[in-house]
């Protein structure tokens, strides 16, 4: 299964990334937005994990353009800000969820699991 991991910070992506691929996942890694979309196009994962705060493009707009030619992939988004409606907004661009940093990771990959089986 093709993920893509869209996490500007090297350090957190790469372990995560590596967390991930122990779990069979194939990762496809993108450190901004700008890079989620070309490799979403690129490469078509079953699913994306995108961070919010990225330089370049940010993910709110990778989310809008990614939704923009592929309304159904799952995303899943990972902040750091816990900002007064900001679960709301991602939702309502189209994530399916929305986990806050530090990322538990055993949470994670039951909502990976559950928005891939739906």
């Amino acid at each position: 299964m093709k993920l893509l991991l869209a996490e500007d910070d090297a350090r957190n992506r790469d372990m995560l990334g590596r967390r991930l691929q122990r779990r069979g996942f194939t990762v496809i890694e993108a450190e901004n937005g700008l890079v989620a979309v070309q490799a979403t196009k690129a490469h078509g994962p079953q699913i994306i994990l995108m961070d919010l705060a990225m330089p370049e493009m940010s993910g709110w707009e990778a989310i809008e353009r990614i939704r923009e030619y592929d309304p159904t992939v799952p995303i899943i988004v990972l902040s750091a800000h816990s900002l007064g409606g900001e679960q709301e907004r991602a939702l309502a661009l189209g994530a399916q969820a929305y986990l806050s940093k530090p990322i538990d990771f055993e949470p994670l990959l039951g909502s990976i699991k559950e928005l891939i089986n739906s």
